[in-house]
C-alpha cells in the first residue's frame, strides 16, 4: 500500500525558496492510517504465525495506536487488551472518544497507575499480566519493535530519493527509525518529539545505525497531547489554506516547526522537504472535547 505525495503551495515557502511536500499517509485508513498501519503490519503476520489469538499493548487517554490496534486486532480476528495509564479513566473513559472508538471495535481495558505504568515491561508485570489474561502477543507502547521498524521502512520508496530533508514527528521513535534506515546516506531525517526530553535519543539508536539524524525539540508545545492557541490556529490556517486536516499531537507539531524553521532561514534555499503525515486524526474529535471544556477553539474537522 503506498500514499501520494502533496506539494504544500504557502508565500513562505516561495519567499525562502524551499519546497515542502507531504506524504498523506495519512490516507491509507481512517483508523489504521500512516505509521500505525506500518507498525502494525509485520507484526500481526507474527502474531497470526505464533497463533495467538489475543494482543496486549499499552497506551494514553489519546493513543492512535490504541484506536488502530483495537480495529486492526478486530479485522483479523484477534482479541484485544489495552493497558491504559491513568487509573482515574476507569470512571471515565466513556467519555473519551480515543478509548471509546477502541471499546467499540473490541477492546478490553486494564486501567493501571502512572507509576505501575512506567514499571510495565518488568518481569514482575508481565508476569501479573500474564497470570491475568492468559497467553498473549505482546506489542510495546506505540507499536514500536523491531517489526514495525521494519514496517516504517517502507513509508520511503523510490520516488523520495530526490528529496534533501525528510521529517516526521516522534512519539516512541520506532517511525523515525524505520525512515533513517531507509533514507539514503545524503539525505538528512528531522524528527520533531512530541515529548519533553532528549531521551528518545537512545531509543532510536536501538533501531538503526545511521547518523544522517537528529530531534528538533523545541516543538513539543509542552509535552505529549499538550496543545495551545497558537497550535490550534496554525492547524486551523494550515487546513483553510491546502484542505489537508492536521493531528494535534502529532503532525500538526511538526508542520508548525518544520515551517518555523524555514521562517528562520534554517534551510538552505531551494532545499526540497519531504514531511510524513503519520495520520492520527482520530483524536481530534477527543481533543476538542477537552478544548471544549476549557473554553479554548476547536480545531476544524
Amino acid at each position: 500500500m503506498r500514499s501520494t505525495n502533496q506539494a504544500i503551495d504557502l508565500p513562505l515557502l516561495h519567499e525562502k525558496q524551499v519546497s515542502l511536500a507531504l506524504k498523506r499517509e495519512d490516507l491509507i485508513h481512517p483508523l489504521v492510517s500512516g505509521n500505525k498501519y506500518r507498525k502494525l503490519k509485520y507484526n500481526l503476520i507474527a502474531a497470526t504465525a505464533e497463533r495467538v489469538d489475543t494482543i496486549l499493548t499499552f497506551g494514553g487517554a489519546y493513543s492512535n495506536h490504541i484506536a488502530a490496534t483495537a480495529y486492526a486486532g478486530r479485522l483479523n480476528g484477534f482479541n484485544t487488551i489495552g493497558v491504559i495509564r491513568g487509573e482515574e479513566l476507569a470512571e471515565k473513559w466513556k467519555d473519551n472518544q480515543t478509548l471509546k472508538l477502541a471499546h467499540e471495535n473490541g477492546m478490553r481495558f486494564k486501567f493501571i497507575s502512572r507509576n505501575a505504568y512506567r514499571n510495565k515491561y518488568t518481569e514482575a508485570s508481565k508476569k501479573k499480566l500474564d497470570a491475568e489474561f492468559g497467553p498473549f502477543y505482546l506489542l510495546p507502547e506505540g507499536g514500536s519493535n523491531t517489526l514495525a521498524v521494519k514496517g516504517c521502512e517502507e513509508i520511503i520508496t523510490e520516488d523520495d530519493i530526490h528529496f534533501d530533508v525528510i521529517c516526521s514527528s516522534v512519539g516512541t521513535g520506532g517511525t523515525l527509525a524505520g525512515i533513517i534506515n531507509a533514507a539514503n546516506q545524503n539525505q538528512r531525517v528531522l524528527g520533531f518529539p512530541s515529548l519533553k526530553g532528549d531521551f528518545l535519543k537512545e531509543d532510536i539508536r536501538n533501531f538503526t545505525a545511521k547518523k544522517n539524524w537528529q530531534l528538533q525539540t523545541d516543538y513539543h508545545f509542552g509535552g505529549y497531547a499538550k496543545v495551545s492557541e497558537t497550535l490550534i490556529h496554525f492547524i486551523n490556517e494550515f487546513k483553510s489554506h491546502t484542505q489537508i486536516p492536521l493531528d494535534p499531537i502529532y503532525t500538526g507539531k511538526m508542520i508548525y516547526g518544520i515551517l518555523d524553521l524555514v521562517k528562520k532561514n534554517y534551510f538552505k534555499p531551494k532545499t526540497k522537504i519531504l514531511a510524513i503525515h503519520t495520520g492520527g486524526l482520530q483524536s481530534i474529535k477527543g481533543m476538542n472535547e477537552v478544548l471544549k471544556k476549557k473554553k479554548l477553539p476547536q480545531i476544524s474537522i
